[in-house]
């Protein structure tokens, strides 16, 4: 499903944000990715969603070869890619159903597809009943769920969480990360970033560990520490 092979990325001539890493995730696994900030959890995560490109390397992703893609076929990609960001990134002037609505108007979904698709999804991360709600009226924990609502409503192939219980108390966290969990049970890839050792512990998942811009560790089953957060 993903493919990093060596892959470098370079601002300028000194700074090296990602030094010939090397990441391959199956479909359907949900992956862990820690480190400390500036480490390059970040650029990763660009370089996927094609807001970058590598200096060096190769970047598979759905078995779309990056290097041969053409500007024209971003769309494409970002289709099979779901991003759900810490501060949710909601429109604040409309309401739950059409901030979700909105990311199936813009790829020329119709009326009747809309009215079908978008209640399945905000009944799976558990806000039905709220369509009509504004997002200043939402907790925290809501607003997330809505965000994540919006990133999975085309199916993408792909989900990446890039700290998205950063904001949240323990309570909403652990929800938000059980709807991740669902939607990965469901066949969606799940990469999620984190900070959250309790989280990362607990899930008992694949962590992969970056540091200085490379990888140090990639483990199945793993636990994090305040070491590799350092």
């Amino acid at each position: 499903m993903i493919l990093l092979d060596r892959v470098t990325k370079l601002y300028g001539r000194t700074n090296t944000a990602l030094d010939r890493v090397s990441i391959h995730v199956e479909p359907r696994e949900f992956v862990i990715i820690v480190g400390a900030s500036g480490a390059g959890k970040s650029t990763l995560l660009k370089l996927l969603t094609k807001e970058e490109k590598p200096t060096s390397g190769k970047i598979v992703v759905g078995g779309l070869d990056y290097d041969k893609l053409r500007d024209k076929d971003i769309p494409l990609v970002r289709r099979k890619i779901g991003v759900v960001f810490q501060d949710f990134k909601l429109l604040p002037g409309k309401n739950v159903f059409e901030n979700v609505s909105f990311a199936l108007e813009i790829v020329g979904y119709g009326n009747r597809e809309i009215a079908h698709t978008v209640p399945k999804v905000l009944d799976i991360v558990g806000l039905k009943g709220k369509e009509k709600r504004m997002p200043g009226e939402l907790s925290g924990g809501e607003r997330q769920r809505v965000a994540i609502a919006r990133a999975v409503v085309r199916q993408p192939k792909i989900l990446i969480a890039d700290e998205p219980t950063g904001n949240l108390d323990p309570k909403y966290a652990w929800e938000i990360i059980k709807i991740l969990e669902k939607i990965n049970h469901y066949g969606t890839t799940v990469i999620l970033t984190t900070h959250n050792q309790e989280i990362v512990n607990k899930l008992k998942r694949r962590v992969i560990t970056i540091s200085d811009g490379r990888v140090v560790s990639d483990r199945a089953n793993a636990r994090y520490t305040n070491e590799d957060s350092k």
